[in-house]
């Protein structure tokens, strides 16, 4: 794509085509998913301002369970109190801003392990060594910066904006679907991750996951193991929600013989939280998708089943979904990252129908959306 436009007739370009109404949209312009401006932007105002999955509650269930990991390029920890309650903080020394916990696990306390400092589970300092006779030291004012964490759905959350409305208001309905699709997903444990790293901005491989209009053609296996004449997209909010009868137990995915779960139950979560329930024993799984960069994403996806110890059919779908399914939509969205690259490409016309069908685009028009709203916050328009 050319790039010989001013700073903002490009800024002003991103919004030309899209259409409120998404039987008249175009999808957004190449530059959003090629461009560095806005994957810093988006770090900014998408991933630092919205809801960040962390993982299941199974690890955090217990007062001095913890994990660290990095939202939106912050380090964060998650630790459950003595109190029980849920907490997120910056994972940040007050003293000299080193790193207190990595990883995952169970602790009593909060220790740093540069010079000692120690901080409850509630985040205060309850010591600090060598700073009796440090003049107006007083440990009671130190605490971690703590940010929001939310319990929501049988999953742990977390947001770096202090003001942002809790998850459960932003996306209502969706805990409520969540409990009726799959009312076991508290109690489930976690069996295995699979992580991809991919050619592309991580727009593309949500677009990718937002539409099942491609399906016959790239996923010849995946259109026997549901009903495709019973696929609905519906939008709501910052979520939507994926909806099919499960197919023949002699489909080509994976064999579904005896299955307690006969349905397809699948939603994507504003901005790039996949939550997914394929037909057969009690299962959930999540697909999480991080940009690394303007055009490479770190895609993990976590399996949990009733139990530790798997079936025969488990492991084959998750062989699928690992070995089949994703190499699928891997080669399609690396494919689309390098046609967004080319002169040839601006933007396209989506594909919608008013009925709401897995072959409609809709779902694309919604998070589209969504994504020229942080634009539109961060003063692109």
């Amino acid at each position: 794509m050319p790039n010989d436009r001013s700073t903002g007739e490009a800024e002003a370009g991103i919004f030309v085509g899209y259409n409120l109404d998404p039987t008249q949209s175009m999808s957004l312009h190449a530059d959003a998913y090629t461009e560095d401006r806005w994957h810093e932007l988006e770090q900014r105002e998408v991933f630092a301002r919205s809801w960040q999955w962390v993982g299941h509650v199974e690890p955090l269930r217990e007062p001095g369970d913890y994990a660290a990991l990095d939202v939106a390029g912050m380090p964060i920890a998650v630790v459950r109190g003595d109190d029980g309650v849920l907490r997120a903080f910056y994972n940040v020394c007050q003293h000299r801003a080193h790193a207190l916990l990595s990883g995952a696990g169970h602790t009593g306390s909060i220790v740093c392990p540069y010079h000692g400092w120690a901080y409850d589970l509630s985040g205060s300092l309850h010591r600090a060594r060598h700073t009796d006779d440090v003049a107006g030291f007083d440990p009671s004012v130190i605490c971690l910066k703590e940010v929001q964490a939310e319990e929501f759905g049988g999953f742990v959350y977390v947001n770096l904006d202090p003001s942002a409305a809790p998850l459960s208001t932003q996306a209502e309905g969706l805990g409520d679907e969540i409990a009726r699709w799959a009312p076991d997903v508290d109690n489930l444990t976690h069996v295995r991750r699979f992580g991809y790293d991919i050619a592309s901005n991580w727009k593309n491989v949500v677009d990718n996951f937002l539409e099942c209009y491609h399906c016959h053609i790239a996923h010849p296996d995946f259109v026997t193991l549901v009903e495709m004449d019973t696929y609905r997209v519906d939008t709501h909010g910052i979520y939507s929600s994926h909806m099919a009868r499960a197919g023949h137990s002699a489909n080509a995915a994976y064999n579904v013989d005896g299955s307690s779960v006969k349905d397809l139950a699948v939603w994507w979560l504003w901005p790039n939280t996949c939550l997914m329930r394929y037909p057969g024993r009690g299962n959930f799984s999540v697909m999480h998708i991080v940009p690394a960069g303007p055009e490479r994403t770190l895609e993990t996806i976590d399996f949990y089943f009733e139990t530790a110890e798997l079936t025969p059919a488990d492991i084959e779908s998750m062989r699928y979904i690992d070995e089949v399914l994703q190499p699928e939509d891997v080669a399609l969205v690396e494919s689309v990252q390098r046609g967004m690259r080319t002169p040839a490409f601006t933007q396209g016309r989506l594909v919608c129908d008013p009925g709401g069908s897995g072959l409609s685009e809709h779902g694309l028009h919604h998070f589209h959306g969504l994504v020229l709203d942080a634009y539109r916050r961060a003063g692109a328009a």
